[in-house]
């Protein structure tokens, strides 16, 4: 297990990882010119002292819901931890939030109090407060103008603070004892793909169970780079395993984040499945753009890499397997890739030396360990590149009402095409959409390996359930199980492979039911596809809304200059067309009623917080909503 502190809670873990990691670096935040300015684990305990104090001295009460506005950055941790000091619990959002979904959720929540991040936010919580009867207290992070009567800010609470910790106040201090670990420390309301935001309420026993559990090793003066959203379970859970393991966090922005690869040289990350989308299309233009002998040299690289790893992957029982390998099929494949492994082992490593070496440093992860991506599914030809080009890609599987890891895959057991074996302390069933029979785990041969179904969790990182809705609750848990809602199987390598989401299953006019995830994965690993949906729920066949990519096409021959102007273009449409009939067939594995019979263009992009949730995850009624018009042409013939 490695080295890390165990705390009963939240306010403990900050405690204890001043005194145990002091003035190493905690939190790093970008300055003018480029640098990062770090903060010790030592110093962000005492101005969360001071933080908390002072919230107190303004009336805070023990298990209040704070709400916290904000976006990444150190005066978000800071108020984290001022918050849980205090010992209350914090509500935490975006500040790319609707003002509906912000006044729904102080409202939902009973906050008194709230912290915004800048003047923007503050102006539009300003604008909500008549109809916010319990709010009382605002405080704005970050002023730049004079603010307006009646409004606090965060220097100016904890210079109050300050003041009386030197008169001898210590209420903190007793609040910080008082926490019990199955007190709330968050209520996360999650974006969601259909409905009203539903409020998760996360308990210290939560958040202790998944850093315990973690698998996975980081160690004291490491540097990881922060850029998922602050306010979303993932990114959390990541720092705060960072500060029970003395990592020092730096906080980036998509904007920037290129450069601050090169300038922080992370050695860890939590990432999203977009990111690595992103980059994985740039290196490859970036490839195109370069000489024939370079392309040349990097293409061999590769493929000696990706079958150096394939061979080591299967004689570690590290291989994909999801039908249980007879005898024979193992010799075959025994004597396949241990002759690719002799082939392949040389070339790739004088390859990656001369070729691969070069291109992680030109990216900054010369330092780089790894990283663990969530969210969402990481697409599969995307997952083997970088792990077969020396960036090692993890991926775990959870959702915010897990705090939210379920499943990791780990430097050790590293199956591609699964998010790796079940965190401690985490049982799984595997359950028939139909019947509701267990299929996982059964008595029969296999204990139910390789059956697909829904999944159902039990462990101490399930939620206590959602914020005044019981009916909600009572929909999901039922005896200490959770029921997902995705559609998975457990592998014969004893591994977690997520297949789909269940409300996401369209069902065909002829009964066949289809999973749209993996069409859609393969159609955007296309350079001309930079998102879609698929569609046809009670349809004769399926069809696609697709975001066509304005890059990818002018590649292609396409000249257009905006989204509107490809969605009219014939040229386009044909490109795509072809796309579709490459990508998606029996040649590359699909039934013949999972193939795409018609599509339409679509004229602008999906954005988070309209098309996507704020984790990139298909809003799938706000599409058909917004383009109900385009799909009744695509299933009119």
């Amino acid at each position: 297990m490695p080295d890390r502190i165990l705390a009963p809670n939240l306010a403990r873990l900050y405690q204890s990882a001043a005194r145990k990691y002091g003035a190493l670096p905690a939190f790093a935040t970008r300055v003018p010119g480029g640098g990062f300015q770090p903060v010790s684990f030592e110093g962000l305990y005492e101005r969360g002292l001071e933080l908390a104090t002072g919230l107190i001295g303004a009336g805070l009460e023990a298990r209040e819901h704070v709400g916290l506005i904000a976006d990444n950055r150190f005066e978000w941790i800071l108020c984290d931890c001022g918050i849980l000091l205090a010992g209350a619990a914090d509500v935490p959002r975006g500040t790319d939030s609707t003002e509906a979904e912000i006044a729904y959720i102080l409202d939902h929540c009973d906050a008194r109090f709230v912290f915004v991040e800048n003047d923007a936010v503050l102006a539009r919580v300003l604008r909500l407060r008549p109809h916010l009867p319990r709010l009382q207290t605002v405080v704005v992070m970050a002023p730049k103008n004079e603010i307006p009567p009646g409004v606090l800010t965060l220097d100016g609470i904890r210079q109050s603070g300050r003041a009386l910790r030197a008169g001898g106040d210590r209420r903190a201090e007793e609040r910080i004892a008082a926490v019990r670990p199955e007190d709330l420390f968050t209520i996360i309301y999650t974006s969601g793909t259909t409905g009203t935001p539903k409020g998760v309420q996360l308990t210290h026993a939560n958040m202790a169970s998944q850093i315990k559990n973690l698998p996975i090793s980081l160690y004291p003066g490491e540097r990881a780079l922060s850029i998922l959203p602050i306010w979303h379970s993932y990114e959390r859970v990541f720092e705060m395993v960072a500060i029970s393991m003395g990592v020092c966090t730096h906080y980036t922005s998509i904007r920037s984040v290129a450069e601050d690869l090169k300038t922080v040289r992370p050695h860890v990350m939590a990432s999203a499945p977009r990111l690595w989308e992103s980059l994985y299309q740039k290196l490859l233009a970036r490839v195109k753009a370069s000489s024939p002998l370079k392309r040349s040299l990097f293409a061999a690289a590769c493929a000696s890499s990706r079958a150096v790893q394939r061979s080591r992957s299967f004689f570690k029982g590290q291989e994909l397997d999801t039908v249980g390998r007879g005898p024979a099929e193992k010799v075959r494949l025994s004597i396949r890739r241990a002759g690719a492994l002799a082939i392949n082992l040389v070339p790739s490593r004088v390859l990656d030396r001369l070729v691969l070496s070069k291109l992680r440093e030109a990216v900054g992860f010369q330092d780089f360990r790894g990283t663990i991506s969530g969210g969402g599914a990481l697409q599969p030809h995307v997952d083997e590149f970088f792990n077969a080009i020396g960036i090692p890609v993890l991926e775990g599987y959870g959702l915010t009402e897990t705090s939210p890891v379920l499943a990791v895959r780990t430097w050790d057991n590293l199956v591609i095409g699964t998010v790796g074996p079940l965190y401690p302390e985490t049982e799984v069933r595997i359950v028939d959409l139909n019947s509701g029979a267990i299929l996982y785990p059964s008595g029969k041969r296999g204990r139910g390996r390789g059956l697909r179904g829904e999944i159902h969790v039990r462990g101490p990182q399930v939620m206590r359930g959602y914020y005044k809705d019981p009916a909600r609750t009572a929909g999901v848990l039922r005896d200490g199980w959770f029921n997902t809602g995705d559609i998975g199987m457990v592998t014969f390598n004893d591994c977690l492979k997520i297949l789909g989401r269940s409300k996401e299953t369209i069902v065909l006019l002829n009964g066949e039911n289809v999973e749209p995830v993996p069409i859609e994965s393969r159609l955007t690993a296309s350079p001309l596809i930079e998102a879609c949906m698929v569609t046809g729920q009670d349809q004769k066949a399926l069809g696609a809304l697709i975001v066509p990519s304005l890059d990818g096409l002018r590649h292609a021959g396409v000249h257009a200059t905006d989204l509107p102007s490809l969605a009219a273009d014939l040229r386009a449409s044909e490109l795509i067309e072809a796309e579709i009939r490459r990508l998606v067939g029996a040649h590359t594995g699909f039934k013949s009623f999972e193939r795409i019979s018609g599509f339409r263009l679509l004229p602008k992009g999906f954005e988070p917080g309209v098309e996507l949730t704020h984790t990139h995850k298909i809003r799938r009624h706000v599409v058909t909503e917004t383009y109900e018009d385009l799909v009744a042409q695509i299933h009119a013939g």
